[in-house]
């Protein structure tokens, strides 16, 4: 099977590192037009860079901050004002870890911006295109903490939970428009993000970092940790056109290391 994305424009959020990064580079591998969005241009302008051209696409980037959700929802408003786009991954930067009683009411109210009403809006803007042209996807880069939360992540347990049962509304709604909808629930990939985790989880437990990773390693049943361009390879799929009855879907994606089975 050959999956080719030609003729198609994506919109991948954070990609400037990371599994935005290799969703980008994957889409545009299959033919897709991509469109970076992240916060720190020197890495946009390099990703942009490693972007596959062979299908002769223009790819671009939309410099912008998620954590700045009023100024971000203006990005946005401005970009759809213009751009329309056939893929539309929603992706952002974790908040930051901790657990119940870490956490105040401000802390939740950012989280919930950052995680829920940035997809909610870019998905409200992507939305009308996709109906008019009888297709469309939309994948959210969730967490496997969507089914068994972890308790120094509540603020994304809480608002990737949220997302999830959000998505699966709207996939609904939209499936008789030929617009899909899925969330990927990742499991523990080699990112700069899951090193961060485990720096802090270290010097909470006044242990080593490479003790943190040896033991979170072995927690995976493949004994390994995810590789970046594993994830982009399942997007590629999910936003082709033989996903095209997959929707409302939440598709582990972390080597057997949930348990959960539903």
């Amino acid at each position: 099977m050959q999956i080719s994305l030609k003729g198609k424009r994506a919109l991948v959020g954070g990609s400037s590192s990371g599994i935005g990064k290799a969703i980008a580079i994957a889409l545009a591998a299959c033919g897709a037009e991509v469109v970076l969005m992240a916060r720190n241009e020197d890495k946009l302008r390099a990703v942009l860079q490693e972007l596959d051209v062979r299908n002769n696409q223009h790819h671009s980037y939309l410099l912008t901050d998620f954590n700045d959700y009023d100024r971000h929802k203006e990005k946005m408003t401005h970009f759809f004002a213009n751009d329309r786009v056939d893929i539309l991954i929603n992706n952002t930067n974790g908040p930051s870890a901790g657990n119940l009683f870490s956490k105040e009411e401000g802390d939740y109210q950012k989280a919930f911006e950052l995680l829920f009403q940035n997809a909610v809006f870019a998905s409200s803007l992507a939305i009308p295109y996709m109906q008019d042209q009888k297709f469309g996807r939309i994948i959210n880069v969730s967490s496997m903490t969507v089914k068994e939360p972890v308790d120094t992540l509540v603020l994304s347990n809480t608002m990737r939970s949220a997302l999830a049962s959000w998505s699966k509304s709207l996939a609904r709604e939209v499936a008789k428009h030929n617009i899909t909808v899925n969330s990927v629930l990742t499991g523990f990939f080699d990112t700069d993000r899951l090193n961060a985790l485990m720096n802090v989880q270290a010097e909470n437990q006044g242990i080593s970092f490479a003790e943190v990773k040896k033991s979170r390693i072995s927690s995976i049943p493949m004994r390994r940790l995810g590789r970046p361009e594993e994830y982009g390879n399942l997007v590629a799929f999910l936003a082709s056109e033989q996903a095209s009855f997959l929707t409302g879907a939440a598709i582990p994606l972390d080597g057997g290391a949930s348990a959960a089975f539903f």
